[in-house]
């Protein structure tokens, strides 16, 4: 099998092939060779490029070298730390398939539910750590995690760590690493933060790119309706008449928003679930398995779910509202066109969001095809189309988030946290999926957003 090329060990060959993986992806073929050899890796890849298995294979190979497999209680040797709780449950389950044959343990920590089965299993030893951040500071502040012995580090989706405003708590948790260790840096997108924020975590990487940087899925069609913001449940419930969507990925900008979008589908008898940060970690479970399975149609979300989810054979994406960053549209249709399948992504747009669509259109190089006929279309006139040559709008410098220079960059910032940052356990814990900046962020002025905690009200 092509995989035997790596060198990988037969107990990872043999759950390969029960997995029936038969070709290695871009991603896999570029990466694997460098982290077995133990170089600091730069990977650049759109999700859905089999990213995870390029880092896991030979993390688990190199874990498993020589015997190194300890018996009894084990010391974490792999850390692998990723920006919210579906993708971490995604790449923890990965694991699991990987190393079934090899007798390496894994364990997965994320905030929004009780640490106690967390802490039964750290408590047993693993040898690998799949985390958010937030949960992550919180035990390693009451000792319960240890990461001295760490051998591999893993820091995946870079870019959407410091959309959420996770730096501060990377640094920490950095600062706990051991000096000399392997690092691999992973991002969806690579704008000049994360550039400078890999110089500062980085020795000597090599650099894989897969995808042009900000590039969307080549297998996916892309299509805009012009239509004002009162008129879009009407055109959601529209399509979703027709027999074309099979089911649907229903993006909206605020939490608020996904719940009445949801309310509207369930009253037009269109079963449909909703999943946001507001939601319980077991609600968000059961949502997302019933769309797998095909008891529900439609998922109504966030952009919480715009990293990492994989749902086999999705059809459409639906940008109900545009989002703000024009990176998020490409994050969000890399939903659907996956492992080589064709997809639909279709966007509303209002009067007021058609800056955003130049952005994205920018940022893409293309123009969406409009579909200029439909029941509900905007009175306006349709906006002239956007000169693709011109250069992006740069994004104002927003005071409340911290440069990646102000926390990495800074001479002499080395060693270790002061003597209170055991004890200041992070404020983002419980709430990995719910972004710094952006409507409806925690310090965003949106009446979207949810009073903080008594303790951190000023």
């Amino acid at each position: 099998m092509p995989f035997r090329k790596f060198g990988l060990s037969p107990e990872i060959l043999r759950a390969v092939q029960a997995m029936n993986y038969v070709t290695p992806t871009p991603i896999q073929e570029q990466a694997i060779p460098h982290i077995l050899e133990g170089m600091d890796l730069l990977g650049s890849a759109q999700t859905g490029t089999g990213k995870t298995a390029a880092f896991a294979l030979p993390i688990l190979h190199r874990l498993g070298a020589e015997g190194k497999v300890a018996r009894g209680k084990k010391a974490i040797r792999s850390l692998v730390l990723t920006p919210t709780r579906e993708l971490a449950m995604q790449i923890a389950e990965s694991f699991a398939a990987y190393a079934r044959h090899t007798g390496l343990r894994h364990a997965l920590v994320y905030g929004g539910v009780s640490q106690r089965p967390q802490e039964e299993a750290l408590r047993k030893g693993v040898d690998i750590l799949v985390a958010t951040p937030g949960r992550l500071l919180d035990l390693m502040g009451q000792r319960i995690i240890d990461l001295s012995a760490v051998e591999i580090f893993v820091l995946d989706e870079a870019d959407r760590m410091l959309d959420m405003g996770f730096i501060l708590d990377i640094r920490r948790i950095i600062e706990k690493l051991p000096v000399r260790r392997q690092t691999l840096m992973f991002s969806a997108t690579m704008p000049p933060d994360i550039v400078r924020l890999s110089d500062t975590i980085l020795r000597s990487p090599v650099r894989v790119a897969v995808d042009p940087v900000s590039a969307p899925a080549e297998a996916v069609e892309h299509f805009l309706y012009y239509v004002e913001k009162p008129a879009k449940v009407e055109l959601l419930k529209h399509l979703l008449a027709g027999e074309g969507i099979r089911n649907a990925l229903v993006f909206t900008r605020t939490r608020h928003g996904a719940d009445r979008v949801e309310r509207f589908l369930k009253r037009a008898e269109i079963r449909a679930e909703v999943i946001h940060g507001d939601k319980s970690q077991g609600a968000r479970e059961r949502a997302l398995a019933a769309f797998r399975k095909g008891t529900v149609r439609v998922l109504v979300a966030t952009d919480i779910a715009a990293r990492g989810l994989d749902i086999v054979e999705l059809s459409h994406v639906i940008n109900f509202d545009l989002s703000d960053e024009p990176e998020a549209y490409v994050h969000r249709i890399g939903r659907t066109g996956r492992a080589g399948l064709s997809g639909t992504a279709i966007s509303f747009c209002s009067f007021e969001e058609r800056p955003l669509l130049a952005e994205i259109e920018r940022l893409m190089q293309k123009h969406l095809t409009v579909v200029a006929v439909h029941p509900f279309a905007s009175p306006a006139r349709p906006a002239a189309p956007t000169p693709l040559g011109a250069d992006r709008t740069q994004p104002r410098h927003r005071p409340y988030m911290i440069p990646v220079d102000a926390t990495f960059l800074s001479a002499g910032r080395t060693g270790s946290v002061s003597a209170g940052g055991a004890s200041r356990l992070s404020r983002h814990a419980g709430e990995e999926a719910r972004p710094t900046s952006g409507p409806g962020g925690r310090k965003s002025g949106h009446r979207d957003v949810i009073p903080p905690p008594r303790a951190f009200r000023r």
